[in-house]
């Protein structure tokens, strides 16, 4: 039996920018080798599986190597093609059952909006190598249940970043998020998120590292609503909410290419 597999760009209202991600549209759970081929096969950031179930859906997501607990952007690109697909009404909550819990995704506008948990971060000493691995000075290192943060002084430093992946990898952690006030007055905080030990060198927009950066800037900027600019090469834009220990995300998507994988 084929399954209908779609490609959506995250974070994002122009194709070949924000963060692309598989949405595989399963008929019912399937086992976690053949999850992770599929994956592997896409060799995308994330590809995100979507299966029925009773009041819902389940949704698992893949790198090319391993499982991941929570994942923003292919979340995002699983709504979108549910509803773009008469998969799910319009002006419903569409309920995710996924590693984190339950997930919600609604429609505001032209926007989505993902209800995420709270991942904050505490003050942590910088691991052995990571200061070598980023080459820049930090002003505050942090750590979550996830990943380390890593505060830097500018944006200028943040986007000349050029880490050295083979040490990243070393760490034991999902990845390392690097963030720094925005000096485009647009926005209020930047970000780059690299992952190499999960898979993912660089992930070009990522909704769940903002669920510690929304937390980490509301203490230092007195607020709780932000627009937050992710810079990598493709780049995107994400909107977020902090809502006691919730975040809520909001961006938009679009479908790439959509088709059928035959095995």
């Amino acid at each position: 039996m084929p399954f209908s597999l779609f490609q959506v760009d995250a974070f994002t209202e122009r194709p070949f920018t924000g963060n692309p991600a598989a949405v595989c549209l399963l008929t019912e759970p399937r086992d976690d080798s053949w999850l992770q081929a599929v994956a592997r096969e896409m060799n995308l950031s994330e590809t995100a599986f979507v299966t029925p179930r009773d009041e819902g859906f389940q949704l698992r997501w893949f790198t090319p190597t391993i499982e991941v607990p929570l994942c923003g952007h292919a979340t995002l690109a699983s709504s979108h093609v549910l509803w773009e697909h008469g998969l799910a009404r319009l002006g419903e909550t569409i309920r995710f059952h996924t590693l984190s819990g339950l997930l919600s995704a609604t429609r505001r506008g032209a926007e989505i909006e993902l209800d995420f948990p709270s991942t904050p971060e505490e003050p942590a000493s910088p691991p052995a190598g990571l200061s070598e691995a980023l080459g820049v000075p930090f002003r505050y290192v942090g750590k979550n249940r996830f990943d380390y943060l890593v505060e830097v002084d500018s944006e200028e430093p943040l986007r000349r970043l050029t880490p050295d992946f083979p040490r990243l990898r070393t760490l034991p952690v999902r990845g390392v998020i690097v963030t720094s006030r925005a000096s485009d007055p647009r926005f209020d905080f930047v970000s780059r998120f690299f992952a190499p030990g999960a898979g993912i060198d660089e992930d070009p927009v990522t909704g769940s590292a903002h669920c510690c950066l929304a937390p980490f800037w509301s203490s230092r900027l007195g607020k709780t609503e932000f627009l937050a600019y992710q810079a990598s090469a493709r780049g995107g834009v994400i909107r977020v909410r902090l809502h006691g220990d919730r975040i809520i995300l909001g961006g938009q998507a679009v479908t790439v290419f959509k088709g059928e994988l035959l095995v």
